[in-house]
C-alpha cells in the first residue's frame, strides 16, 4: 500500500504559499519546509512495557528560510493559520528583520552567501509500506513483542532479560518556493533485541537489529534474530581480553559500516572544510586508501532508513561516489556549504527537525562490494581476528584519527578460527593506514540503520552504514 501524504500538509500547502508571496515582497528568496510526521514506539522487557507515538523524528511544523544582502535567516512556528496568512508573514518580517539586524550590528564577520538557486521543479512522492504506524493493532504489537522476550529469556539459563525494541516512523514533507513544490511520504521502522546475561559478577549485554525502508512488518523478522543474539551473548560470557597491538583484521559488514562512518562519512561533511576544521579537504582526488576501497554515500546509494526523496532544503536525493578505487573524488555537502565551496549540493542537508538548523549529515555510507570469499579472507590470515559487532566509534576531522569500539573478535591464526573470543575491543588508527591496508573485500553487502548520529554531541539524526567484509590492519587494544 503507499504511505498516503499527510492531509495537514496539503490543507495547509495554499496557506503557505500565499505566505512565499508575500514574504517574496521583501527578500529575494524564501523557502518553506513543513513536517507531518507521526510515530509509534514500543519498548518491553521483562520488568515493563512502554508505548508511545513519539520517535526520533515525529514531528510537526514548518520552518521558512529568507535572503538578503548576502545573509540567511530562519524562523521556525507550529501555529500556522492557513486562512491568515498575512499574520503570519507580519510576525515572520519583524523576526526574521531584527535577526539580519543583529548580525550586522554585531559587527560578526558572517559568511557572505550568494542566493540559492530556484528552478522550476515539481516532485510527489508516496513509498511503499505494508503497515503504517498510526494503522498499527497496538495490543497485538506489545504481545508479540512480549513474546519474543519471554522466550530470550528462555533460551539461556544466565539470562537476566530481554529487552525488545520497535519504532516507526510515517514521515512526510513539504518543500515549498516560489517555484518549487516537493511532497514526500515514506515509512521507515527499526527494531532490536538486547539479551543481558550474568554469571558470577559477569554481565554481558548481546544485541542484533533490523531495520528498513518500510512498516511495521519489519517486526515479524524480529524473532529470527534470537538464536544469535543467545549465541553471541553466551560467547561473550566466555569471553578473554585481547593482548594490544597490530593485527591482519576482518571486518563483518557491520564493522565496515561503523569505519565508513567515522572515517569518511563526518571526515568529509564539508560543512567543515567551510570552517577549515576538516583534513579530507587536503586529499581530494589524492590517495587515502588502496586500490580496493570504494565508497558511496547518499539516500540513494541504499534503501534504509534515511532513503528520502529530498532533503530538507529541497535539494534531490543522491548517490555520491566519495572514493573510487583508492582516490579521494569529493565530500558530501548541504546548499548553503555547497554555495560557500562553489560546488554542487549532494542532498545532505538535514535538521534534527524543523527547529534546528540545517547541516551536512550523512544518509547512507558504503562500502563497495569486492569479489574475495569470507573462506578466503580468513586462510589469509596468518595472526588476527574476525570482527563482530559495533558499540561505538568517534573521529577527529581536523587529523584524521579514528576509534571504534567493537563487541568482540573472533581469533584467527593460521588462516583458521581458533575458537577463541576477545571482547570488547577497541580499534585506533589513522584513517589512510587503515583505509590503504585494505587487501580483500567480499561481495556480500549489508547496510545498518537502527540508531542515530549526532554532530558533534548533539543534532541527532537517522543514518545508515555498511558495506561488505574487509581485510586490513589496524593497531587493537
Amino acid at each position: 500500500m503507499k504511505a498516503v501524504f499527510s492531509d495537514y500538509l496539503t490543507g495547509i500547502k495554499p496557506g503557505l504559499q500565499t505566505l512565499i508571496a508575500l514574504l517574496r515582497r521583501d527578500y529575494a528568496y524564501v523557502s518553506v519546509l513543513a513536517s507531518d510526521s507521526k510515530g509509534l514506539a514500543v519498548r518491553i522487557s521483562q520488568r515493563s512495557r512502554s508505548v508511545s507515538s513519539q520517535t526520533m523524528t515525529t514531528e510537526r511544523g514548518v520552518v521558512v528560510r529568507v535572503y538578503r544582502d548576502g545573509q540567511y535567516a530562519e524562523y521556525a512556528f507550529n501555529d500556522f493559520d492557513p486562512a491568515d496568512p498575512a499574520a503570519k508573514a507580519e510576525e515572520l518580517r519583524a523576526a526574521l528583520d531584527a535577526q539580519l539586524a543583529l548580525l550586522r550590528a554585531s559587527g560578526v564577520k558572517g559568511y557572505d552567501t550568494p542566493i540559492l538557486p530556484d528552478e522550476e521543479q515539481k516532485l510527489f512522492v508516496e513509498k511503499e509500506a505494508e503497515q503504517l504506524p498510526e494503522d498499527a493493532d497496538v495490543k497485538a504489537l506489545v504481545e508479540k513483542l512480549g513474546a519474543i522476550s519471554d522466550e530470550g529469556v528462555g533460551l539461556h539459563e544466565n539470562a537476566l532479560d530481554c529487552m525488545v525494541s520497535a519504532q516507526s516512523t510515517h514521515v512526510c514533507k513539504m518543500f515549498l518556493t516560489e517555484k518549487r513544490d516537493l511532497c514526500q511520504s515514506y515509512v521507515y521502522s527499526e527494531g532490536g533485541l538486547a539479551l543481558i546475561l550474568s554469571r558470577e559478577g559477569n554481565t554481558q549485554v548481546s544485541f542484533e537489529s533490523v531495520s528498513g525502508l518500510c512498516g511495521l512488518e519489519l517486526f515479524d523478522t524480529l524473532k529470527d534474530k534470537l538464536p544469535k543474539v543467545v549465541s553471541v551473548g553466551a560467547e561473550l560470557l566466555d569471553a578473554g581480553r585481547i593482548e594490544p597491538g597490530e593485527y591482519e583484521i576482518i571486518t563483518s559488514p557491520e564493522v565496515t559500516g561503523l569505519i565508513a562512518h567515522e572515517a569518511f562519512g563526518h571526515g568529509v561533511e564539508m560543512d567543515m572544510f567551510v570552517k577549515n576544521r576538516a583534513l579530507g579537504a587536503q586529499y581530494i582526488d589524492k590517495r587515502v586508501g588502496s586500490e580496493l576501497c570504494s565508497m558511496h554515500e547518499g539516500a540513494l546509494c541504499a534503501e534504509n532508513v534515511t532513503s528520502y526523496a529530498f532533503d530538507d532544503e529541497g535539494t534531490l536525493a543522491g548517490d555520491v561516489t566519495e572514493i573510487d578505487r583508492g582516490i579521494l573524488k569529493t565530500g558530501i555537502c548541504d546548499a548553503l556549504s555547497a554555495l560557500r565551496l562553489g560546488v554542487a549540493p549532494t542532498g545532505n542537508g538535514k535538521r534534527e527537525n524543523f527547529e534546528h538548523k540545517v547541516y551536512t549529515r550523512m544518509t547512507n555510507t558504503m562500502f563497495d562490494s569486492g569479489s574475495d570469499s569470507l573462506e578466503d579472507m580468513i586462510a589469509s590470515v596468518q595472526k588476527g581476528y574476525l570482527l563482530e559487532g559495533m558499540e561505538s566509534g568517534m573521529e577527529d576531522p581536523k587529523h584524521w584519527g579514528i576509534q571504534c569500539i567493537i563487541k568482540m573478535g573472533r581469533e584467527i591464526v593460521d588462516g583458521k578460527l581458533t575458537g577463541k573470543v576477545v571482547a570488547p575491543i577497541i580499534m585506533t588508527g589513522y584513517v589512510p593506514d587503515l583505509l590503504g591496508g585494505i587487501s580483500m573485500v567480499s561481495p556480500h553487502r549489508e547496510v545498518f540503520g537502527a540508531g542515530g548520529c549526532g554532530k558533534g554531541y548533539k543534532e541527532w539524526v537517522k543514518v545508515a552504514d555498511g558495506g561488505p567484509y574487509l581485510k586490513t590492519k589496524a593497531r587493537l587494544g
